[in-house]
């Protein structure tokens, strides 16, 4: 096999992962309004409700979702092709539940740096780069301590029902 047939079939299977867009279409609009009704439940659950804040906490959730579900069903698709029922279900589990926590991350930390923005140094010195970093990182450690716990106990079941919808499509 030369390294030309090694690329065209890696573009190949590529090409193939790519889901339809109908599916991704409304999976991403579903997964959205599932970690959005997550985040809310887990909120109202707890008593911690406000009008104020909740809804940005609810929009955080639910723009992890359109971030993630695109991306996971097309590493889903890519990784398991052909592969069997149990091995797609594990796949779409694993990758829904990674890719939701991190975009819900990244988004969290992006928010998180557009309020301290205003006590940063100017762009692009090395204090503003440095500030960004340790912003970053603060910002998604603070998330993984308070912010995962929101995915729980109705995004668990949902992940399990979704994972369950991914893998049948990615067959």
């Amino acid at each position: 096999m030369t390294i030309s047939d090694a690329r065209s079939g890696l573009l190949h299977r590529l090409r193939m992962a790519l889901p339809g867009p109908a599916f991704t279409a409304l999976g991403t609009a579903l997964w959205a309004v599932a970690m959005a009704a997550s985040a809310a439940v887990s909120l109202l659950a707890g008593g911690r409700i406000e009008a104020a804040h909740s809804s940005t906490v609810i929009v955080i959730f639910a723009l992890g979702g359109v971030l993630s579900f695109p991306v996971a069903l097309y590493l889903t698709r890519l990784v398991v092709p052909g592969a069997g029922a149990e091995r797609r279900y594990a796949a779409a589990f694993l990758a829904l539940g990674i890719c939701t926590i991190l975009a819900t991350a990244f988004v969290f930390s992006m928010h998180y740096r557009v309020y301290f923005a205003q006590w940063h140094g100017d762009f692009p010195s090395v204090q503003w780069v440095f500030q960004l970093l340790f912003t970053g990182a603060s910002a998604v450690y603070q998330f993984a301590v308070l912010g995962t716990r929101l995915f729980f106990p109705l995004g668990i079941v949902l992940l399990f029902g979704a994972s369950l919808l991914v893998a049948r499509q990615a067959r």
